[in-house]
């Protein structure tokens, strides 16, 4: 006698709601099933049998998998969570029954099984046990897209798909940080992604879709729709930004926002920060600078030389006076030692008083150098600019004797250039008065860069020509630490308690 062999599990995508959009192979599949199951509520009513309906043959096993809650509280000792656990439990045993008797099951999806789909918790039950065949279906995202007759994303742009169910803290800065966007599962949630889009600034721009392809089917700018009038089944939609018409305001009521990138990369740049670069109708800066920014269909760049900041400050503000939303790229923070201060300082006099100036925050080089070297910034420190071209030098050093004497730890910007060759050599010889020779300097250059060099050399043996304008020092107190560890590395950390005076 011949041991009867399993059957076949299918998860079958039926796409988001049309019975036309369901693929020939699912349909194929419905037709020839021993078994149909989906899901439902405890209505008992399933949409995903009613999409199949027009493709059933024949008499099949129909297994209703009734879920034991929706949204509403439980009373079961694993929670929410637990009811469901123990309910999917349930029915893939009640499946595998099926599937141990010789006869083929369809778990009907709608949409695509392995997209936010129910089927998923069947597949990861049963898929190791049994022969499983997955058939993809159209999405409720690419059907809203379809809908809206828009484009979701083209070119270089990324596109993020968001649960509704996220924290609206969350939400706000994955949509600021994207170039398009699907929000789900709306519902109760709207309200809270509607605050999110509008956090972000991103509203205006935002398409709602409901019921794609289904009877009742409705589309609307997302900011025109009732909240009391959303269903589960609804989407919102941040289509593609590209060939998206960006005109000045009418009224001439534009925008500056300083932004700062970080010292390197798109790694080192917040959500708030990425969406406002993503947004602006004009990026301004530092040639340099500019390059670190994504180009964008439709958004104009002026780059310019690094010693011209008054002249680029005012340079945006006059765009803005136009209805400009201009972004002024910085590296690192905008408020240290970059952008931030020459535009504040332009806007503050005619003709640019009331022009809005914001400034985004970025993560600064002395930060970024030290979470290379480990904690040196760990106790009290001051940062100081090498540079003077903007004060003279007798006002670096006083500044030095004085951080020095009060035993900070020294973050030390603009140590040198091709043109300032001398600073870095008067500087330790004037710290060696009050320091140890043995005091640890962290060295960091391009810290995020492809030519990352993170060191750590003795305040003595600090070498001027070993440092540039990519270059940061990080100059140790009296208690800073230098330590080897087990692995070959070294640490650098100044302890948090400073011992009695």
């Amino acid at each position: 006698m011949t041991e009867r062999q399993s059957g076949r599990l299918y998860g079958v995508g039926l796409g988001p709601g049309d019975p036309e959009l369901v693929t020939v192979r699912a349909a194929g599949l419905i037709g020839r099933a021993d078994v149909v199951a989906y899901h439902s509520a405890r209505h008992g009513r399933s949409i995903a049998r009613s999409i199949a309906e027009p493709y059933l043959r024949g008499d099949p096993i129909e297994e209703k998998l009734v879920y034991p809650l929706t949204v509403e509280t439980t009373d079961h000792p694993g929670g929410y969570r637990g009811a469901l656990d123990e309910f999917y439990e349930e029915a893939a045993a009640r499946l595998a029954a099926h599937l141990d008797a010789g006869r083929d099951v369809v778990v009907l999806a709608e949409g695509d099984p392995l997209f936010y789909g129910s089927y998923q918790h069947m597949h990861k039950r049963l898929a190791d046990r049994y022969p499983t065949e997955v058939v993809p279906g159209v999405t409720s995202v690419s059907a809203a897209a379809a809908r809206l007759g828009k484009p979701l994303v083209e070119a270089e742009e990324v596109l993020t798909i968001i649960p509704g169910t996220l924290p609206e803290e969350e939400l706000t800065a994955r949509l600021a940080a994207t170039d398009s966007a699907v929000v789900m599962k709306l519902g109760r949630t709207f309200p809270t992604v509607r605050r999110a889009l509008e956090r972000s600034g991103r509203l205006a721009e935002a398409q709602y879709v409901e019921r794609a392809t289904m009877p009742g089917e409705r589309t609307a700018p997302l900011a025109e729709v009732d909240p009391d009038s959303v269903p589960y089944f609804s989407v919102a939609v941040l289509p593609s930004r590209i060939d998206r018409t960006v005109p000045e305001h009418p009224d001439g009521e534009g925008e500056v926002v300083v932004v700062g990138t970080g010292p390197a990369g798109p790694l080192w740049l917040t959500p708030e920060a990425r969406g406002v670069l993503a947004n602006a109708t004009d990026l301004v800066g530092y040639t340099t600078y500019l390059d670190r920014v994504p180009v964008r269909a439709g958004q104009l760049r002026h780059g310019s030389d690094n010693k011209v900041e008054a002249e680029r400050a005012e340079f945006a503000l006059d765009l803005a006076r136009r209805g400009r939303r201009v972004a002024v790229v910085s590296s690192g923070d905008p408020g240290v030692f970059a952008m931030a201060t020459a535009v504040l300082e332009a806007a503050s006099a005619d003709p640019y008083r009331s022009v809005p100036v914001r400034v985004l925050p970025g993560m600064t080089a002395a930060h970024a150098a030290a979470s290379r070297a480990g904690a040196p910034l760990g106790h009290d420190y001051a940062v100081v600019s090498l540079s003077d071209r903007l004060k003279p030098w007798e006002v670096v050093a006083e500044r030095l004797r004085a951080a020095a004497g009060a035993d900070l730890v020294l973050a030390l910007y603009n140590p040198g250039s091709r043109s300032r060759t001398t600073q870095v050599g008067l500087a330790r010889d004037l710290l060696l008065e009050h320091r140890a020779p043995d005091t640890p300097v962290v060295m960091a250059r391009d810290v995020g860069g492809p030519t990352e060099r993170v060191r750590t050399v003795r305040l003595a043996d600090l070498d001027p020509t070993q440092v540039d304008m990519r270059t940061i020092l990080l100059i140790g107190s009296s208690q800073t630490q230098a330590v080897a560890r087990d692995n070959g590395t070294e640490v650098v950390w100044t302890p948090r308690r400073y011992p009695p005076v």
